[in-house]
């Protein structure tokens, strides 16, 4: 337990003291919550020309989660860089050389990794929520309100999910170039091309951001995917469990 301890304490040090990482946690809140307060504050003043059937289906809770699909930019470039960045240095060797336990040195990293993230993931859903509805005017709703709260929760722990994947990524690609070049048309072309397109649609409800979104909603569409809230997180949440798992299997065959 005492080696644990101390490479948990090794990996928050290398997490802080590296200015990229923290700027773009930053980064991440800033961009969510701006935007989301942006699109709120939009679509409250827009609100009577929507079509009767947006107005009808109208989720508040997930109308101030709008800038997410930006923030989860930033989510997974913290993600990449966490892990890569002792490739792409060369530091890996120094660290495999510290802690000769692989599993150790990368479950610690990610731990620490994921409980930053889960932090700064947290405040940014709920600031977001607050600020949203005071956009939205006389078309908010109220935290108190039924499954408004899980939205919410659910929100930061999409966020945490989607850095912690990356990570998992990043580990078996061992490239923050490599890794960002998947990952950023992965979420915002792939799985929006396949989501548009009426012969994929099943198979993308199933891919990890689509399935992860459905606990930011409290508003249920008729024709919309075949799982619950919770549901759509454990999908996410498998997605996650194969990435690490797979980003141990390279760091434990391959050398550093």
């Amino acid at each position: 337990m005492a080696v644990v301890a101390q490479v948990l304490q090794s990996e928050w040090t290398k997490i802080k003291s590296v200015r990229s990482t923290v700027w773009t946690l930053g980064l991440a809140l800033v961009v969510t919550v701006a935007l989301g307060a942006l699109i709120s504050a939009f679509t409250s003043s827009n609100f009577n020309q929507m079509p009767l059937k947006e107005r009808v289906n109208f989720d508040p809770t997930f109308t101030s989660f709008a800038g997410m699909g930006l923030g989860q930019l930033a989510m997974i470039v913290f993600g990449v860089l966490v892990v890569s960045n002792e490739y792409s240095t060369g530091m890996i060797r120094t660290s495999l050389a510290a802690v000769p336990q692989r599993g150790t040195f990368l479950f610690s990293k990610i731990t620490v990794a994921a409980l930053v993230a889960f932090v700064i993931a947290m405040a940014t859903s709920f600031v977001s929520f607050f600020i949203g509805q005071a956009m939205l005017a006389d078309h908010r709703t109220s935290i108190g309100d039924a499954h408004v709260l899980r939205a919410v929760i659910g929100g930061g722990l999409y966020m945490t999910l989607i850095a912690v994947f990356s990570m998992g990524i990043a580990a078996m690609l061992r490239s923050p170039m490599l890794s960002l070049g998947i990952l950023m048309p992965f979420f915002f072309i792939i799985s929006n091309i396949l989501g548009a397109v009426s012969a994929t649609k099943k198979v993308a409800q199933y891919l990890p951001d689509q399935a992860g979104r459905k606990v930011m909603q409290v508003v249920t569409i008729a024709d919309d995917a075949p799982y619950g809230p919770w549901g759509g997180f454990a999908i996410m949440a498998l997605w996650v469990v194969a990435a690490l798992a797979g980003g141990y299997a390279v760091l434990k065959r391959r050398d550093a």
